[in-house]
């Protein structure tokens, strides 16, 4: 029988006898019935907090489960910042939402508890990208933002990411202050629920011109989509929130070729046709390549639900087609947005990019080539948001983003923006096919000047409470026994970023790493090989991620050299199974 600690029983006992719903009692007293305390436990043994992407978990009774009083008490906590932050002003909000189930009420709930505190809401009309939402507190003079989302999660789960007055997700110190005022509330008693629905003012669909004229000035290469617009373009949504503006970009840009996953296009929270609602995984894609094929399209794209991460899949000249991860797509991106700003004489020393500390560091050194400072910051993209805020004024910023399929270019947007990187993407495959190359044909030119790097990822899930102390332990583990191999190679540096110290294990110093603390640890092998392990602070996972490289010195070399790095990739991975 499973042993109960007394504080989840108390917290369940304390949900059941509040002025909560009765639907929702009577699911806690099925949970306290049960013979099977699993469920009961992952529901009250902890509250949702806010990680890299807001606060997010499975739909459900419970504090540590998405409901309308875990969103309540989330917006109430919110609010109560935002008005010690702003005394004396106007303090306004922008709410949005994608497709998943509950988001409307979970939207209706954030905005009517802000307008019960005197907040004014900006309530897009209907479901938008999480990039308009974040556009649109900087054009409407918000001091926040609510994304009612859960990216890229199975359907089972929801969320909230929270935004600051710059667009960005919230950091430190707001996200830890905005918990602390959560936790402030004891009782659903201390949300205030008389909405006022004179306070809350639509953003209609003429916003999107707004937005959509700025992601157009974006286009470096007018003159190439004149030529290739019709180019033949597939495009899926896989059910969310970007089937409408993906589309209108892409027209903005100059493509007119554009072919729509008609099974896919409709928003539905259920994700029918796709186990993962994920464009990382090539699973999700399969409708849009079979659609590609029918149409000899020479580019396949897709958005989370959400419309924030994107994903790209090329011809691979054997009649099927290659999905390229985000290392490659964010190096093409990179390479390509300063090889043309170089080419227009925009390149004076002030501009600069960013990337995170897992992203392929290729990029770094595309932007060494150009005398482009590249900045490295820790996971999530409020992160490299918060490095824009910083330098507004000073430098100005290019691009950047994630090998999590996250990329920005320009900065209206503070966060990833999947719409004007599909865009970007269709436009650099219209360029180089001008020039008659394919992007396989870039991509190795890129790894001759630059050397020839390749990556690859391991998610190891750990469910619950019990999945949640494991990879604790994990974490743990590295720290105190720090390895001094993997693979038969030698580890000759360990970067701890909790800790904040470089380890030069070659020459047995230490050294202060500056940079906020997370927990992640990434260590440095002796023939140039990387590897990052990092808890997700999304999901119940903790990810290992590989890079290693090595010179091409000719194309000729290309299949030869991929394998070698293969093989590499394939020993550490084995290594960490």
């Amino acid at each position: 029988m499973t042993t109960i600690d007394p504080s989840i029983l108390a917290k369940a006992e304390s949900w059941l006898h509040s002025n909560i719903d009765e639907k929702s009692k009577a699911e806690i007293r099925s949970l306290l019935e049960a013979a099977d305390k699993t469920e009961l436990i992952d529901s009250f043994y902890r509250d949702l907090e806010f990680g890299t992407g807001g606060l997010r978990g499975i739909m459900g009774v419970g504090s540590n489960r998405m409901n309308v009083y875990t969103v309540a008490m989330a917006t109430q906590g919110l609010a109560n910042y935002l008005l010690k932050c702003f005394p004396n002003e106007e303090v306004k909000v922008a709410i949005t939402h994608d497709c998943r189930i509950n988001n409307t009420l979970f939207a209706d709930t954030t905005a009517n508890i802000f307008t019960a505190n005197g907040i004014k809401v900006k309530y897009f009309r209907e479901l938008r990208p999480t990039p308009m939402l974040s556009f649109a507190i900087r054009h409407f003079g918000c001091k926040s933002g609510v994304m009612v989302t859960a990216s890229h999660n199975p359907k089972e789960y929801n969320g909230y990411k929270a935004y600051w007055d710059d667009g960005g997700q919230v950091v430190a110190p707001h996200d830890k202050n905005i918990i602390d005022e959560v936790q402030k509330i004891t009782s659903f008693d201390d949300v205030n629920w008389n909405k006022n629905d004179a306070l809350i003012e639509y953003i209609e669909e003429d916003f999107d011109k707004i937005y959509l004229d700025l992601v157009k000035t974006l286009s470096l290469s007018g003159d190439a989509i004149q030529k290739q617009k019709n180019m033949p373009i597939v495009f899926s949504p896989i059910h969310g929130a970007s089937g409408k503006m993906v589309p209108a970009a892409l027209r903005a840009f100059g493509f007119e070729n554009v072919h729509v996953v008609k099974e896919q296009e409709k928003p539905d929270g259920t994700f029918p046709t796709v186990i993962y609602p994920n464009p990382e995984e090539a699973e999700a894609l399969t409708m849009a390549i079979e659609l590609g094929k029918k149409t000899g399209a020479e580019l396949v794209l897709a958005c989370d639900p959400d419309g924030d991460r994107y994903a790209a899949c090329v011809p691979d000249g054997k009649g099927g087609y290659e999905l390229l991860n985000g290392n490659q797509t964010g190096s093409l991106l990179t390479y390509y947005l300063l090889s043309k700003w170089k080419e227009k004489g925009k390149l004076d020393g002030k501009q600069f990019m960013v990337n995170t500390i897992v992203t392929t560091e290729l990029i770094d050194e595309i932007c060494k080539g150009f005398g482009v400072t590249c900045y490295s910051v820790l996971t999530g993209f409020k992160n490299i948001a918060e490095v824009i805020r910083n330098l507004e004024g000073k430098d100005q910023f290019i691009g950047g983003g994630e090998e999590s399929y996250g990329y920005l270019v320009g900065d209206f947007v503070r966060d990833k923006d999947g719409v004007s990187a599909c865009a970007m993407v269709s436009e650099i495959v219209a360029y180089y096919k001008t020039q008659g190359k394919t992007v396989q044909d870039v991509l190795a030119e890129i790894y001759m000047q630059f050397g020839f790097y390749k990556e690859s990822l391991i998610s190891v899930t750990k469910k619950g409470k019990d999945g949640a102390e494991q990879i604790q332990a994990l974490m743990a583990g590295f720290r105190t026994n720090r390895p001094t191999e993997m693979n038969g190679v030698k580890v000759v540096k360990v970067v701890d970023v909790k800790e904040s110290k470089v380890y030069d294990v070659k020459n047995g110093t230490e050294s202060p790493l500056k940079m906020d603390k997370s927990n992640v640890i990434q260590f440095y092998l002796e023939d140039g090989s990387k590897i990052s392990a990092r808890p997700s602070g999304t999901e119940p996972k903790i990810k290992y991620y590989f890079s290693v490289n090595q010179p091409l010195p000719d194309k000729g070399s290309y299949k030869k050299v991929e394998a070698a790095l293969e093989a590499r990739l394939e020993g550490l991975k084995a290594y960490f199974s």
